[in-house]
């Protein structure tokens, strides 16, 4: 049994795809496999995929029949995975030098727990590598191996599955799984982090996590499939609704649930401008069925945002919005 399987699903990424299989295949230290998802991409990435497996046999490809988008082609990578922890890359991102060494070393150290969460680094084409915002977390003081309700700052993480291991026997005891469509990382890290009995954390950036700025990135793209959100937060809520021991849980993930739907409004170029007021009456619907008892709105202009946008008040939020630009430019 390796001690990682590394999934990386693909799909219309031949331009950066050799990058990202490299950074796997040149990991030294413990045993890992490959396991690569060809989702019925259009351009050559079966082709490069299958010359990779020729010259290394710790890759395996899996060539879908169809496209299934990257929830279910992760999903199709599991099925098959044998290691004793799962890694996700996406195939235009890369791991960094030494990271599975890293991994395997704090895993050991922690008498092997749930999840592991390692930072980030975005890239740039113009060579430019900044480090995530979220350095602070790593660097706080911690125990060793905790639980959430030692480190609830995790959930202020960007929740995506990419920045972790994940022990495959836990996933299995979990039933995680990825739904189809946008944001499918929500409904797996939420249940992930809270249900993990043991996490620990590796200060240390284990992905360089590209920007591509040719519209690669799909939830920069204008779409009514940004209307997916509601549905994965359902079943964030769906699995809470399984677990009353977590009840406690249930304002935090409502108050990150409405930060996540208002960057989804507030962000130029994804909910397309003719859907921006059904997206607010949607919201309004969601919130109402979901706002927990105990739920405080944060303070200050964000929080304002939030309500508003949870009740549905498109024009005050728009005022709202104007009137914080114009401060922002009289401060200039």
């Amino acid at each position: 049994m390796p001690r990682f399987s590394v999934i990386v699903p693909v799909y219309r990424v031949q331009e950066y795809l050799p990058e990202c299989l490299d950074s796997v295949l040149g990991q030294g230290g413990p045993d890992f496999e490959l396991i690569a998802v060809d989702d019925r991409s259009p351009d050559g990435c079966g082709a490069l995929l299958d010359e990779a497996a020729a010259r290394d046999p710790r890759v395996r490809v899996l060539h879908l029949p169809e496209n299934v988008g990257l929830g279910r082609a992760r999903n199709a990578g599991l099925e098959v995975a044998t290691g004793e922890y799962v890694i996700f890359l996406d195939s235009d991102d890369t791991l960094t030098p030494g990271l599975l060494k890293a991994v395997d070393a704090r895993l050991a150290a922690g008498g092997d727990p749930d999840v592991l969460v390692y930072d980030y680094a975005r890239t740039y084409s113009d060579g430019r590598t900044t480090r995530a915002a979220s350095a602070h977390v790593f660097g706080a003081d911690s125990p060793d191996v905790f639980d959430l309700d030692r480190r609830p700052d995790l959930l202020d993480l960007l929740q995506v599955v990419w920045n972790k291991a994940y022990r495959r026997g836990f996933i299995a005891e979990q039933g995680l799984t990825f739904p189809a469509g946008y944001y499918e990382d929500t409904p797996w890290t939420y249940p992930a982090l809270l249900a993990a009995a043991s996490i620990t954390l590796l200060d240390q950036v284990g992905v360089h996590y590209r920007q591509r700025q040719e519209g690669g990135n799909i939830l920069a793209t204008a779409s009514r499939k940004h209307f997916d959100v509601f549905a994965q937060y359902d079943l964030v809520f769906a699995f809470l609704d399984r677990r009353p021991d977590l009840d406690r849980w249930r304002p935090v993930v409502y108050g990150r649930m409405l930060h996540h739907l208002n960057t989804v409004v507030s962000r130029p170029g994804r909910v397309p401008p003719g859907d921006r007021r059904e997206y607010f009456r949607r919201a309004a619907e969601h919130c109402a069925r979901l706002r927990p008892a105990g739920y405080k709105a944060p303070a200050g202009v964000d929080g304002v945002r939030t309500e508003l946008l949870s009740h549905g008040r498109y024009g005050a939020y728009q005022t709202v919005r104007a009137l914080a630009k114009a401060r922002r430019l009289l401060k200039r």
